[in-house]
């Protein structure tokens, strides 16, 4: 991906200001130019480790700092990682994301991760992760495993940023871009709107975001999904408007980039989630759950896409043909008959 010349924050605040309906059109000008309008890539997210993790983060359910009556998992065994792969696929999502709460994964971890990557890569589709921190070592492990994306978002601005978040430093998310990157998968990053933050935030979030030395492939914008026993369970709502406004920027900032609306879906009404579209957005999680808070179901999706005219996206995964994706799975799913370890215990 070309880079090209970098965004400084007075360009960024001026699109803020911009009034929303001239935003909007120059927003889908952008759109057209480098997609089909009318293409969604799909994906699906999975939490494969639940709860207990040790970071701090005010918005997230899964920390161990805070009481929210979920209950905590270990690592699922791989082939149930691979069966719900499967089910995802059926669906019509063409990317299954795979999400542990972890600070970072250990080597013990590596050898399981690897073989659901290399599960979901025989069944054609793309393999995305978010796991925390990496060193170099693992994100290398996952580029050989066949790994396509690695997510791992920077939430907000780094200005903003120590009110949300103390147990990990905005410096080591982006070093974790970095190795990702370097490793040679493809990078997925953004942000969450309604912690709190200022329109400054917002922009100052954008503006680390583009300014990457290549920007993410793929820039999920999130918003707050309440919950309560979290420090942020009673945060203000954010206007619609405000956040179609975000998204029609990530657009225009990140015009090769896939744009994701993703947490927050099942807040919105059709009429907010259609604007979004038309703002740019063109790529969300299908199923009823984004790792453990709550997501429209797929019938409710297809319905909405039937009404706007829109078509999920295939993607074409190069795997060889079919018989042969069928025997890498079997003999994925039968290599190990070890099933779970504590991966709680860090």
């Amino acid at each position: 991906m070309a880079h090209h010349a970098r965004w400084t924050m007075t360009q960024v605040t001026a699109l803020f200001e911009k009034p929303l309906l001239e935003l909007l059109f120059e927003a889908q000008q952008v759109h057209r130019q480098h997609f089909d309008p009318r293409q969604v890539q799909v994906s699906t997210l999975l939490s494969i480790k639940t709860g207990a993790c040790p970071e701090d983060c005010k918005y997230c359910p899964q920390s161990a700092r805070y009481k929210t009556g979920l209950e905590s998992e270990r690592l699922m065994e791989v082939e149930q990682v691979l069966e719900s792969a499967r089910q995802a696929k059926l669906a019509g999502s063409t990317r299954f994301c795979m999400g542990a709460a972890w600070k970072n994964p250990h080597n013990r971890d590596m050898p399981y991760l690897e073989k659901m990557v290399e599960g979901v890569k025989a069944m054609g589709m793309e393999a995305c992760m978010t796991l925390g921190t990496l060193n170099e070592n693992q994100a290398q492990r996952l580029a050989n495993a066949g790994l396509d994306y690695y997510n791992h978002n920077l939430d907000t601005s780094p200005e903003f940023y120590g009110n949300i978040i103390t147990t990990r430093t905005y410096q080591e998310r982006l070093d974790t871009l970095d190795k990702v990157r370097e490793a040679g998968i493809k990078v997925c990053s953004g942000g969450i709107v309604g912690l709190g933050e200022t329109v400054k935030d917002r922009a100052g979030l954008l503006l680390q975001l583009a300014n990457l030395p290549t920007p993410p492939e793929s820039v999920p914008i999130n918003m707050l999904v309440k919950v309560k026993g979290t420090p942020l369970a009673d945060n203000d709502d954010v206007d619609a408007f405000d956040f179609i406004r975000t998204i029609a920027i990530a657009r225009i900032m990140m015009p090769t980039s896939h744009v994701r609306l993703s947490a927050g879906r099942e807040q919105m009404n059709e009429q907010t989630q259609a604007m979004c579209f038309m703002a740019g957005a063109n790529s969300i999680f299908y199923g009823c759950k984004l790792l453990t808070t709550p997501n429209p179901e797929e019938d409710k999706d297809r319905q909405l896409f039937r009404k706007l005219g829109l078509n999920p996206r295939q993607t074409e995964v190069l795997n060889g043909d079919n018989e042969q994706q069928q025997q890498i799975e079997e003999q994925l799913l039968h290599a190990d008959t070890e099933q779970f370890y504590n991966a709680a215990a860090l």
